[in-house]
């Protein structure tokens, strides 16, 4: 039986310990299955990595994984820190040359809401 490309438990090849799509370790999870969990990494060091092929991205993707004795639980969400991230998220929707809320966030390569961007009036709110 040949082993699968991505296995490299050791970290010889590909310097962190490697292991292919599905087949980490007991103990060792991605950020988002620690937040699942209500947690987070916590500032350890990466311990080991995931890596396939995707043909999405035309290449090989890695996903960077954790131990779970060593994360901590979520931070608990305050009013300051919900009132920070909605003022946030204001920005991101907030138009630059209409000054109007477009609703959603708006596309980084455009810069302004849809309506700005194609010249057309944008429709009163």
């Amino acid at each position: 039986m040949s082993r699968p490309r991505f296995w490299d438990p050791h970290g010889e090849r590909f310097g962190l310990p490697t292991y292919p799509w599905r087949m980490a370790p007991d103990g060792l999870l991605t950020r988002r299955q620690l937040r699942k969990r209500g947690l987070r990494p916590g500032g350890q060091p990466v311990a080991a990595q995931i890596l396939w092929h995707s043909r999405r991205s035309n290449g090989v993707r890695a996903a960077h994984l954790y131990r779970t004795c060593l994360a901590k639980p979520v931070r608990p969400m305050t009013e300051a820190r919900a009132a920070a991230l909605a003022a946030a998220m204001r920005a991101r929707r907030t138009c630059p040359t209409c000054q109007r809320d477009a609703g959603y966030v708006l596309p980084a390569h455009l810069g302004t809401c849809l309506p700005c961007a194609d010249g057309t009036p944008a429709a009163a709110a």
